[in-house]
């Protein structure tokens, strides 16, 4: 073993891959790797569809490149398919960008150009929350709240105002309080009240928390509360799906789990599930009209809605349709989440098992009764992938910095019991040995 030169795998474990097959990753010296977290809980149609990768090189064939604004055959068909099966109806405006900090922050752009066309000009303050990760741009860094990779960074980024993420298990009035969902709602009108609706544009968050805080649950109440609040101010609720769009959570969006209309909504991962780059933003007619009537639009990059890759998001889409992939994650999701739970569930380190669908996460604490995490030099974190990795499955860590000793979950859809068997019992063996090695 050798020193990774990759920061998402932990020192001195060396992955040398020739190729993959489903939900299995080869390594060139012949052994394999259980890929349980989808890998950056992005696969979803697992690896190997060939005719994913023969759509995608028939449209570079067709054409190799076309700049974002020309209509192109494939481009037209994937917003087709996406606005009649996938879309919420309200979200009729389809822009589309190669990345998930890209897509953040241009659908955070989007929000402010909109109230400037509409004169509002005061309106330029965006709120994100405490625990999110929105991207690596100075502006999705800012309105994330992922510490570590912040760091170092403040002098570039805007000024950007956070909010309390619904937390149950660690909330300021208590551990699992019933109204911790309220309470988080209710700190977001204060601090609009007291910056001054008329200066705010957006609220960015996630419908269900992504790896920043381990598929952390919002509550019942916190959304319709959220969009409530928003609405009676004029602010636009921007929706990160990137992580947990596309079925990921067991229903095509998360926002659909808590009734959740946002105005703009960005989603990636899935939609090509890792077979080539693409990211879309969606909006209302009601945001992009104040531009369109004003001869604006929101700037292109090079790459977005590069044809080859709509062809394999329109191919990825299309095979989730027709095996009901989306219904298959929830339903491995339950079995996954009660694999977990028989595993898990009584360990005397972790503190909570959560999530929906195929994104599930664990919370490791050095005492499941106070709370105490494990000192920062532990690196819980990645001792637990390490020690999954000599097991043979990969997992993915989470948390922000200060939220940490999160370890995710998240294969792709076609994943098999047999698999999600060995991706539990793994799980635990893992967690058992870095404990182990932290006291040790």
């Amino acid at each position: 073993m050798h020193d990774s030169p990759w920061p998402f795998v932990p020192a001195r474990v060396s992955i040398d891959l020739s190729h993959a097959e489903g939900r299995t990753l080869y390594l060139r010296n012949g052994g394999s790797i259980l890929d349980a977290s989808g890998g950056a809980i992005v696969s979803n149609v697992g690896h190997g569809r060939k005719e994913v990768a023969d759509a995608c090189a028939a449209a570079m064939v067709s054409m190799s490149y076309a700049v974002p604004p020309f209509s192109t055959p494939e481009r037209l068909r994937l917003v087709e398919r996406l606005r009649r099966a996938w879309l919420p109806p309200h979200l009729t405006r389809v822009w589309l960008a190669s990345g998930g900090s890209e897509a953040g922050d241009a659908a955070i752009k989007l929000a402010i150009q909109h109230f400037q066309a509409k004169g509002e000009t005061r309106r330029v303050k965006i709120i994100g929350r405490e625990i999110s990760y929105h991207g690596t741009t100075a502006l999705t860094l800012a309105v994330g709240g992922h510490v570590a990779r912040k760091a170092g960074f403040e002098s570039v980024m805007p000024h950007v105002l956070h909010v309390p993420t619904p937390y149950a298990l660690r909330s300021p009035l208590g551990r699992n309080h019933p109204d911790f969902d309220i309470a988080a709602a209710k700190a977001l009108e204060e601090t609009i009240l007291r910056e001054g609706p008329e200066t705010i544009a957006a609220f960015v968050g996630e419908p269900l928390n992504g790896s920043s805080g381990g598929a952390i649950e919002p509550g019942p109440r916190y959304w319709p509360m959220v969009q409530e609040i928003c609405r009676r101010h004029g602010i636009l609720i921007v929706s990160d799906e990137v992580m947990v769009g596309y079925g990921r959570t067991g229903k095509r969006f998360a926002a659909e789990h808590y009734g959740l209309e946002p105005d703009i909504m960005f989603a990636g991962k899935g939609l090509a599930g890792g077979y080539a780059p693409i990211v879309g933003v969606f909006a209302t007619d009601a945001v992009v009209a104040p531009l369109a009537a004003k001869g604006e639009a929101l700037m292109f990059y090079t790459y977005g809605a590069h044809p080859g890759a709509c062809a394999a998001a329109d191919k990825v889409l299309e095979i989730m349709e027709r095996e009901d992939l989306v219904a298959r994650s929830a339903t491995k999701g339950d079995a996954l989440g009660a694999r977990l739970e028989a595993a898990l569930g009584q360990h005397p380190n972790v503190a909570e098992i959560r999530g929906r669908g195929l994104l599930r996460a664990i919370e490791i604490v050095k005492d499941r009764e106070t709370l105490e995490r494990f000192p920062v030099e532990t690196g819980m974190t990645g001792r637990v992938v390490a020690a999954g990795l000599k097991e043979g499955v990969f997992f993915y860590s989470g948390g922000t910095g200060e939220i940490r000793d999160i370890v995710c979950v998240g294969p792709a859809f076609t994943v098999e019991d047999g698999e999600l068997d060995r991706i539990a019992e793994t799980l635990r063996v893992a967690v058992d040995k870095a404990v182990a090695s932290a006291k040790g």
